[in-house]
């Protein structure tokens, strides 16, 4: 049994909180609004976001974050990769000396480009930041919750901090699996949800299965690419938090950035989509990031591009698609 922090009461964070709880360990959930964690504290019903699975007895509700953070061995991030910043920033300064932080968020930080773990060197004690851990892979947080199995993949700096982690968030119905490529876990989880937008276009617009597989194949390549060029190792990219959650988010019915792809393709304007999601769909933030950073690292990035001018500068969807087909042709390993 250990002392778990879960930062982050939506979907993600409150399956995660429900799944720690229930295999024994002592769960404090932060939320971020104090009415939210109220009534999650009374009614042990995340209404919002997995309104059939209560919470069990061994995870509290809280808003504020030294009563979540303070005495826990380990602290698992699910905010926003745009709030990680700020809101671990702040929940550093009750950090246990040897706390083991697991990122669970997935993208890039606008403006700065960085990954998660760059923001954690940044905002972190240098010893904590060294033994922080990420995971990724292809899961649903309603699928989680419901019980049902699933893989993911931890990756960390220190082998003997990253298996300590995974030792202990493992359980039946998850089966983690250790890593040491940092870069190439986070990557793969932060562009897959731009790859999953075009997919959802291009179901939207009609084009087959064809296309979709053919943007999946395409966009791993991509997103290779890019994760090469920033460090990573070529073979994470057939793993678990390359292929498996690619696959995952660009065809499953639970996908929200497959979803807002879908709308775009059949005609919705953006800013509309946005206003009737009640939950973050990182890929629309990332779709810019990643834009920006395939062109800081001169790397070809034909589909993240294409998605930019969709969802970034209102380009027509079938537009583009007929775009990246009139590309040159060239080698597939290229």
């Amino acid at each position: 049994m250990q002392d778990i922090a879960v930062i982050g009461a939506g979907s993600y964070g409150t399956c995660l909180a429900m799944l720690f709880g229930n295999a024994g360990h002592r769960v404090s959930l932060w939320a971020r609004s104090p009415e939210t964690a109220a009534e999650l504290e009374r009614t042990r019903i995340n209404k919002a976001y997995l309104p059939n699975v209560p919470l069990p007895p061994t995870v509290s509700v809280t808003s504020d974050l030294e009563t979540a953070v303070r005495g826990r061995r380990f602290v698992v991030a699910v905010t926003p990769s745009h709030g990680a910043r700020e809101v671990l920033g702040a929940a550093s300064a009750w950090f246990d000396p040897d706390v083991i932080v697991i990122n669970a968020s997935k993208g890039l930080e606008d403006g700065t480009l960085a990954t998660i773990d760059q923001i954690y060197r940044e905002i972190f004690p240098e010893r904590v930041a060294r033994r922080a851990t990420y995971l990724s892979g292809p899961t649903f947080a309603n699928e989680i919750a419901a019980g049902m199995p699933a893989a993911i993949v931890l990756a960390g700096y220190e082998p003997e901090t990253t298996r300590l982690a995974q030792e202990t968030l493992s359980s039946i119905r998850l089966r983690i699996y250790s890593s040491d490529d940092v870069p190439g876990v986070l990557i793969g989880g932060a562009l897959k949800n731009v790859i999953a937008i075009a997919a959802g276009v291009s179901d939207g617009l009609g084009l087959g299965s064809n296309a979709r597989a053919a943007l999946i194949t395409r966009g791993l390549a991509e997103i290779t690419r890019i994760g090469v060029a920033m460090g990573a190792q070529p073979a994470t990219f057939a793993g678990l938090s390359g292929m498996g959650d690619l696959v995952l988010t660009c065809s499953g019915e639970a996908s929200r950035n497959r979803r807002v792809g879908l709308a775009l393709g059949q005609g919705k304007k953006m800013a509309d989509i946005l206003a009737e999601m009640k939950m973050v769909a990182e890929g629309v933030k990332t779709t810019k990031v990643a834009h920006e950073l395939a062109k800081k690292l001169a790397v070809p990035s034909p589909i993240t591009d294409v998605m930019y001018e969709v969802v970034h500068q209102g380009a027509p969807a079938r537009d583009t698609m007929i775009k990246l087909m009139q590309r040159a042709l060239r080698s597939e390993r290229d």
